[in-house]
């Protein structure tokens, strides 16, 4: 596990679309996880300067989102697959038919489609980087406490925590969704590389317990340990309750060092 703290949301956004546009580069077919929410917003706008620059080639890109809320269309505009659009896909030279984002509206059979999920990521050759945040509870995708670490795609029921923070994007009045088709903690921690971002102290807790923690479907990122390679980049308010931050810094410091290519 690798843990790089930077000062504020813009530099982890930076780091971050550095990281991926090195992945697109070595592997121009690169199969991506991608993930939603304020803080990809900076990721996904440096993304699209790269691209915009000539920079960054997207034509043989496939990406697989974590997840997307059960009961809205792809265009209401608190959908996942409209903050993708709107932040990322209509600005890159993506194919479309390379695009998978789960299918909010679907009625019935939600085991089988979840299972046809599962069967696109292993048909384009499993997820080479899955990108990731964290919820104040600890979920990533929408795998929240008590989920199995091998979960797989499926349809999840949302915490009162995740809803009331829900809440707060959809118009007063609205509802926000009580469910969602996320990816199983199983099916995240098969990708190659996992980076996860986190900003603000009150994601600060769920941080420490993930990074410092015991390893515990109370808090589904702790499940992160498992994996062979992740790297974490935090801001300072997000990082503030870790206790081994100096130690993290020279590790940092070292892989610059040892292994530079694994920061570029």
């Amino acid at each position: 596990m690798l843990v790089i703290l930077k000062r504020d949301d813009e530099e982890i956004s930076r780091q971050a679309a550095q990281l991926i546009a090195s992945a697109v580069r070595k592997k121009p077919a690169l199969t991506l996880g991608l993930a939603t929410g304020s803080t990809m917003v900076g990721v996904y706008k440096h993304l699209v300067t790269l691209h915009t620059q000539g920079a960054l080639d997207f034509s043989r890109v496939v990406t697989f989102n974590l997840d997307e809320y059960l009961g809205l269309s792809a265009a209401h505009p608190q959908s996942f697959h409209y903050f993708m659009r709107e932040n990322l896909f209509a600005r890159l030279n993506i194919n479309p038919r390379n695009i998978h984002i789960p299918d909010g509206t679907i009625r019935g059979d939600y085991d089988q489609y979840c299972a046809s999920y599962e069967e696109s990521i292993r048909k384009a050759g499993g997820i080479d980087l899955q990108l990731l945040g964290i919820g104040r509870n600890g979920h990533i995708g929408f795998n929240e406490p008590t989920s199995s670490i091998g979960s797989r795609t499926r349809l999840k029921v949302l915490s009162q925590e995740t809803m009331d923070d829900n809440a707060k994007s959809f118009a007063p009045g609205e509802e926000s969704p009580r469910c969602a088709i996320t990816m199983g903690i199983g099916t995240i921690l098969e990708a190659r590389k996992i980076l996860l971002l986190a900003t603000g102290a009150s994601k600060s807790e769920a941080i420490a317990k993930s990074i410092e923690g015991p390893i515990t479907s109370a808090v589904s990122a702790s499940a992160l340990q498992l994996h062979p390679d992740v790297t974490f980049i935090v801001d300072d308010a997000a990082a503030s309750q870790l206790t081994q931050r100096d130690y993290y810094h020279r590790v940092l410091e070292m892989t610059a060092l040892l292994t530079p290519d694994r920061l570029s």
